[in-house]
This record gives structure tokens, sequence and C-alpha cells, in this order.
């Protein structure tokens, strides 16, 4: 028989508080279209993007992520000392080691939480929030601080017409902690390593010592539309099943701010009544990778497009290619 003592967590976990951060600088079409040949018509077409926001050297990946911290503790109600762990999924901090989520828990003021950084790309945000569940209800924390972070904008190729427009910075973060019932769901995630090469960089770090390209993120554009269409819609509808819920359960719909005719398909495929609420921050925002998810939501909840106890479905998929979803209770 085992000497170990039962863990002391909450019966459930649910999302405290949100918080996100822009950079200031808008970056419009038409600064794009500097440097490739294309229309502003045709990248609207194609994606739904109008403007992207873009970092100053000021505003690194630890920055925005304190910014979109302390909006997100205050949002929540928790203090920074409260916090147990800090997870941060960014697949553009540039240092291998350590992990930005380590100064990012001692720039808010945490008092020795757990720290780590994860990647698993545009699922990222997914993937941080079930480890923030697992941990609360455990017993490890009692309360987690969960990060999507990216300044994709050091990773684009302006010369690439295929995804030039694509890719925005910015950060959002939520307060994980205990619930007296559930408000996040069974997580459906998983990964198609198979597909790796429609989503990747194009220089690896060790080649770049003899380049003279500094990588960038490229993919195989209709490749990856038709997965997350069709795929993607699956997985979907699996979080629902899951969480015993059926579209018509649903207030809002928060997809990963890949594209706006990705988001419009799943739509349309999941069959959502018109009354669900969904998020399309991609046309202002762009494609913010592990950051779109809690962007748009705190943008719905800031604009009262959603509200507090709602239900929504979430979902992140990209490089890998990897995916997460679930459906959540909104702060």
């Amino acid at each position: 028989m085992s000497k170990i003592k039962p863990a002391k967590g909450s019966p459930y976990a649910r999302i405290l508080g949100v918080g996100g951060y822009r950079p200031t600088r808008v970056v419009s079409n038409d600064v794009i279209l500097e440097k490739i040949d294309s229309s502003d018509e045709w990248i609207r077409s194609r994606s739904g993007i109008a403007t992207r926001h873009w970092a100053s050297p000021e505003e690194t990946v630890a920055a925005m992520s304190v910014e979109a911290s302390g909006k997100a503790l205050a949002d929540a109600g928790v203090s920074a000392d409260q916090i147990g762990a800090v997870i941060v999924s960014t697949v553009s901090h540039f240092r291998q080691t350590p992990a930005v989520a380590t100064e990012i828990a001692d720039r808010i003021g945490a008092h020795k939480p757990a720290a780590f950084d994860i990647s698993a790309g545009c699922a990222g945000f997914g993937y941080g929030l079930t480890l923030a569940k697992g941990m609360v209800v455990e017993g490890s924390a009692q309360y987690v601080l969960v990060i999507g972070v990216e300044r994709l904008s050091d990773l684009t190729d302006l010369e690439d017409r295929a995804t030039a427009f694509l890719f925005g910075d910015g950060a959002g973060a939520v307060v994980v902690g205990p619930s007296n019932e559930p408000a996040i769901g069974p997580t459906v995630w998983g990964s198609e390593g198979d597909k790796s090469e429609t989503i990747k960089q194009t220089v690896p770090w060790d080649q770049y010592k003899t380049g003279d390209r500094f990588p960038a993120i490229t993919q195989e554009g209709q490749a990856v539309f038709r997965w997350a269409v069709f795929e993607m819609a699956k997985v979907a509808q699996q979080a629902l099943d899951a969480a015993g819920l059926t579209p018509d359960d649903l207030d809002v719909f928060i997809p990963h701010q890949a594209n706006m005719r990705i988001i419009d398909s799943m739509v349309k495929t999941l069959k959502l009544p018109e009354h669900v609420t969904v998020a399309r921050d991609v046309e202002t925002t762009g494609n913010t990778s592990a950051a779109s998810i809690p962007l748009a939501m705190e943008r719905l909840l800031a604009t009262g497009k959603a509200k507090s106890g709602d239900t929504a479905l979430v979902i992140g998929f990209g490089a890998g290619l990897v995916y997460a979803a679930t459906v959540v209770t909104l702060p």
C-alpha cells in the first residue's frame, strides 16, 4: 500500500480573470504591400486581416506578458504572491534557456512559483490551460497564471507573399483557480506529426550559425486550411461531447485567430446557432499564435459581446501539427 498522502486540491478549476496587451503600433495592409506583390483586397479576402499590431524594441515578450498578467490578476482579484505556477506558451522567445516564465514571475512579484515555458504553437494556450487545471485540482498550486505571448513580427518573412500579412504580436493571460463546480471541461488534444512540415521555422537555430538569412515562419497554406477546417471541426465537436454539451448550449465560440475563412468555415461545419457569439479578433489583431485565444477572450468581455458566466468553446491549432479544445465558463 502506498504511503503517499492524497493531494489536497480543489474539486474543480475555473478561469477567474483575463487580461490582454496589444502593442501600440498598428500596422495596416499597406505597409505589408511595400514588399510583396499583392493588394489590400486580396489580403482581406484570403485572411480577413485589415491590421495587426507589431511590437517595438521595448515591447518584449516579457514586457507584454507582464502587462497582460497584471490585468488578469486584477480582474481575478488575486495577488501575485498567491500565484503558485506561471506557464508561458510562446515560440518567439529567442532564448532556449532560461524560460521567460521565470523572468515574468519575478517582475510581477510572484513568490517562488513553479515557472516554465511550453512550445505548442497556436494550441499552446489550450495546453497551458489544461496543465493549470490539473495543478489546481491536484493541489500543487492554488492559483496558476497562464500566458500566451508572441512577437511573431520577429519571425515573419516580409517578402513571403503567403505569410507576410498573417502575423501579429501581443500577449494574453488568464488566472486559473479553484471552483466548486465544473468550469473547464475535459480537453481534447493531440498531434499529427506527419504534417509537421506544413508550418515550420525555415532554418533551425544551429544552421543559422553559418547562414545569412534570419529564420522565419513558413507554412503550406492550402494544406493547413484543409486540415483546420475539416479536422479541427471534429476536434471541437469532440470537446463539446466530452463536456456533455451541444452547439445549442454554447454562448461563445473562441477559435484560434488564424484566418477569417477558417473561422467562418468552422462555424458552418459545426452548425453553430446564430445566438453564439464568434470571436473574430483576427481582423484587427492578426494571427498571434499562442496569444490569440486569450486576447480574443479579453476583447469579447471588454466590449460586452460576451459576459461573465457564458459557456465558451475554445480551440487552438497550429505548428506540429498540434491542437487542443475545451469548453470553459468565462470569468
